[in-house]
């Protein structure tokens, strides 16, 4: 992967700007999570990329760990009532989930193009 300049471009900053992980220049991104059809700079294909259900899984081992951990600490540490629990937990599972969503959306599509998954034909 490699930019205009010859530099490479690396998939966890392709990631991490929501970038196209070809040029590193277009935005990857239509909205908040639905992936353009192709690269505004470099004309990249981009409606080849499919994720799947792999940034979900990462995200249920990792938001769980955090918050199952966090509660079970509050509860122990605290006893609060359980409204409290209530009130905590789930905006922080959402805002967790939306945030790390959209990052490893990005980061396996980039992914995806750097080892030429075969959805990224550059014969196009």
């Amino acid at each position: 992967m490699t930019n205009a300049s010859g530099a490479p471009i690396s998939a966890l900053r392709a990631a991490l700007e929501s970038r196209c992980p070809r040029c590193g220049k277009g935005r990857l991104y239509d909205g908040l999570l639905k992936v353009r059809d192709r690269c505004e700079s470099c004309d990249l294909n981009l409606a080849a990329a499919d994720t799947g259900d792999g940034p979900i899984i990462f995200i249920v081992f990792i938001v769980g760990a955090i918050v199952v951990g966090s509660a079970l600490w509050t509860e122990l540490e605290f006893s609060p009532p359980m409204w409290v629990h209530v009130v905590l937990w789930p905006p922080l599972v959402l805002g967790l989930s939306l945030v790390l969503l959209r990052f490893l959306k990005s980061l396996l599509i980039a992914l995806q193009f750097k080892h030429r998954a075969k959805e990224y034909d550059e014969s196009e």
